[in-house]
């Protein structure tokens, strides 16, 4: 199984995931397609396009809000925007009484 290039770039909301994907549609990514039935009575004198399966896993930062994910496929190029999680509140400080005895 054959990985396909890929561009990650981080803004300061979001994480942007940019995949080549040349020659497949949308419909086609994610999903399990079964093969193209053969010519009947033909053969390849010459192959030059790559045929196959490309898979890529990613390992997200823990800041992504994995409920927030959005693919686009177009002209070729898959494009996955991961939103950012807010950052946490900063903690209070706390006080404490000291007693003098």
């Amino acid at each position: 199984m054959a990985a396909t290039p890929a561009d990650v770039k981080e803004y300061p909301n979001s994480y942007v995931f940019v995949i080549d994907m040349p020659g497949l549609k949308s419909g086609d990514i994610g999903e399990r397609k079964r093969e193209e039935e053969k010519d009947q009575g033909a053969k390849y004198v010459r192959m030059e396009r790559r045929i196959g399966k490309f898979m890529r896993k990613f390992v997200l930062p823990e800041n992504a809000d994995t409920n927030k994910i959005a693919a686009v496929c177009q002209d070729g190029v898959l494009t996955v925007t991961v939103e950012k999680l807010p950052p946490p509140e900063p903690k209070k400080p706390r006080t404490i009484e000291v007693k003098i005895a």
